[in-house]
Order: C-alpha cells, then structure tokens, then sequence
C-alpha cells in the first residue's frame, strides 16, 4: 500500500428508492449495458405504475449524489419480476449488483410476492452466477431472444427464486 492509498477513500455506495431525478442517469446506464436501451421516458411510464418499484445504489461519500446502479421490478398477482438491472461498467464488480438485487428481493417479500422471476441473456455469465449465488434456479429458455447491433442472437434464461 502506497502513502496516497491513506488519502484516498474508496468509493461509498448507498442503496436508495428510485425517483423520477435518478432517471436520466438510470437511462444512461441503460444505454451502456443493453443493446436495446430503455430511455429515461420509457423507465419513467413503468416507475409511474402502481406495482413498480426500483432502487438505486449511489455514492455517499461523493459531494454530489452519484448513481452508480438501479434496479426496476414489479409485484403482482404474488409474483415479482426483475424488469432491468443495470450497474455502470465504472462501479462494476464492487458488489453492488448483489445489493440493489437483494433490495428488490426484500421489497418484493414486503409486497407479499411468493417468487421473483427474471429474464438473462444466457452469455451474460457474470450476471448468471450473481442470480445463481442470490438463489435463482433456470426455470425455461427462450432461444433467440436477444440480438446484438450485429444481429447475432442469443437466448434467454428465465430464472425463479422462491420466496417461501
């Protein structure tokens, strides 16, 4: 460890609801992890439904409030999905992915869910072992579901997590 390693703070994260103000930068974020990228407009009409809800992780100990990841999901008829997740590559593998999941999880508990389910593109591994870890099992595939901005398709893995 060098001398500057003692003046240095390592970054803080928070974990936050999501606000109609953290949309913009959720948009970003969005747009650098999907191909297919939600705009901040998008997010917002499904933020807006009364069975959505998100979280954000944000740096605390920045001067200004720094979003550095969201989640979005909605509850209904006892079952959650995860709609998006996203974490800026910048942030990444800090563990915040884990936190704003977990957030979701005990919200989706709280609402009284008795599964969360969610959608993976089956080539994302890191994502595929951060649900594995939190308890997500494959459940069903969805072949070519994805397509990159060269056309290449991928499949889906649609994961359950049992809240019982």
């Amino acid at each position: 460890m060098s001398l500057t390693d003692y003046f240095v703070r390592k970054p803080e994260f928070d974990i936050f609801p999501l606000e109609a103000a953290d949309l913009p930068r959720a948009a970003a974020i969005h747009k650098l992890r999907f191909t297919h990228a939600w705009s901040d407009g998008e997010l917002h009409a499904l933020l807006v439904q009364d069975t959505v809800f998100g979280f954000v992780a944000s740096q605390s100990n920045a001067a200004r409030r720094i979003v550095a990841g969201f989640v979005l999901a909605r509850v209904a008829a006892g079952e959650a999905e995860i709609l998006t997740i996203g974490i800026d590559p910048k942030f990444a593998r800090l563990g915040l992915g884990w936190r704003l999941m977990r957030a979701a999880i005990r919200q989706a508990r709280d609402q009284a869910a008795e599964a969360v389910f969610l959608e993976v593109d089956e080539t994302n591994l890191a994502a595929v072992a951060l649900y594995r870890k939190l308890g997500f099992a494959k459940v069903g595939e969805r072949r070519a579901y994805y397509q990159d901005v060269n056309g290449k398709k991928t499949g889906a893995l649609v994961m359950r997590l049992d809240l019982g």
